[in-house]
């Protein structure tokens, strides 16, 4: 159900980690079950790499799927002033068929209704942002980055394209939220879903957890875990 909101593969140590974390679940009460927003851009100029992105994503919800303390709210944004929230859920096949229903259409960001919703969600333990283009106020985005972090709800900013300015205030939005960005590159498949699956895990399971899962993910998850301790 959508509400209307308003104004290849990953390495064998990834899954063994994963298996390992499931066998010593957090608590399953709704104050405990950890709860990530995962918001995309869905705007035209994202099509190109849609169908492979959401993919990658529905992979992502498959392999932290067995955690059973994650749950995870999806939100896009496209066309004119249109921004949707899925209903929560910790099942992947569920977000996994929510994701393939989403198309891209034509329209500016709104990135500032994305960190509104997440302002507004209670006990959100990260916020996922995947997009590749910045048409809004920079000030008025950082404001609501650093709100994020005084809620101690980091933001995980994944960057399609190169653009450097785009570059420049992500990275800005991130480090005020005391979170983390990262380049989003579907020639990097693996290191990528290893990435969104790091953060999966952060919001499960906190620092420990993200400290011992880059351990063993490699170098590209331990930068994003270095981001964190700045």
């Amino acid at each position: 159900m959508i509400k209307k909101y308003l104004p290849p593969d990953p390495s064998n140590k990834v899954n063994n980690f994963l298996s390992e974390l499931a066998k010593t679940p957090l608590p399953t009460s709704s104050s405990n079950r950890g709860r990530l927003v995962f918001a995309m851009d869905a705007t035209a100029s994202r099509e190109p790499t849609w169908e492979r992105t959401c993919q990658l994503q529905a992979e992502m919800f498959n392999v932290t799927d067995g955690l059973g303390s994650l749950s995870i709210q999806l939100c896009y944004y496209r066309g004119l002033a249109e921004f949707n929230t899925f209903n929560w859920s910790d099942d992947g096949t569920e977000l996994s068929k929510m994701m393939s229903g989403v198309r891209c259409l034509g329209g500016h960001t709104q990135i500032y209704k994305v960190l509104k919703n997440a302002l507004a969600q209670a006990d959100i333990k990260a916020v996922i942002f995947i997009g590749d283009a910045i048409e809004e106020n920079p000030d008025i985005l950082c404001q609501l980055a650093g709100e994020l972090a005084l809620l101690n709800t980091p933001l995980f900013i994944f960057h399609e394209g190169i653009n450097p300015y785009v570059k420049k205030i992500f990275k800005q939005m991130a480090k005020l939220s005391k979170g983390a960005y990262a380049p989003f590159d579907l020639n990097s498949a693996t290191e990528l879903k290893q990435l969104l699956s790091a953060v999966a895990v952060f919001a499960a399971g906190g620092q420990r957890a993200l400290e011992k899962f880059s351990k063993d993910a490699g170098e590209t998850v331990g930068r994003l875990t270095r981001q964190l301790r700045q």
